[in-house]
C-alpha cells in the first residue's frame, strides 16, 4: 500500500484547505482511511477516518462541524476539507490505512501511512 498526501500550505484564521491522500497497491474495499496530525512536541493523534466501502465517516471532537473526510473510489483517493482553521490546527496532517477492527482512532490501528504535509494556520 502506498498512500502519498499533499495539499497543506499557510492559510489565514479562518480560511478552508482541502488536503488529498492519493493511494495504491491494494483494492481499498475492506480498508479505512485515516487523517491523523502531529503538531511540533505534540504526539500524533486521530483527526478522522472514513471506512472505504461503506463511506462511514469518523471525527475527533476538536474538528467535528469544521473537517469532512470523504472519499473518490474511482480515483482511489481520500480528502479531508478543512474549514473555519485556527491557529491551533497548524500540524503536519498524515494520512493512514488498514484494515480497522478495533478503535479507529487508534495510531496502532494503521499500518501504512503517507507523508506528512504542513498545514500552517496563521493569526
Amino acid at each position: 500500500v502506498q498512500l502519498q498526501a499533499f495539499g497543506g500550505g499557510l492559510v489565514q484564521a479562518g480560511g478552508s484547505l482541502r488536503l488529498s491522500c492519493a493511494a495504491s497497491g491494494r483494492t481499498f474495499t475492506s480498508y479505512t482511511m485515516g487523517w491523523f496530525r502531529q503538531a511540533p512536541g505534540k504526539e500524533r493523534g486521530f483527526v478522522a477516518a472514513i471506512r472505504w466501502g461503506a463511506g462511514m465517516t469518523y471525527y475527533a471532537d476538536s474538528v467535528k462541524g469544521r473537517f469532512t473526510i470523504s472519499r473518490d473510489i474511482a480515483k482511489n483517493t481520500v480528502y479531508l476539507r478543512m474549514d473555519s482553521l485556527k491557529p491551533e490546527d497548524t500540524a503536519f496532517y498524515y494520512c493512514a490505512a488498514d484494515i480497522v477492527s478495533g478503535r479507529i482512532s487508534e495510531r496502532s490501528q494503521y499500518n501504512y501511512w503517507g507523508q506528512g504535509t504542513l498545514v500552517t494556520v496563521s493569526s
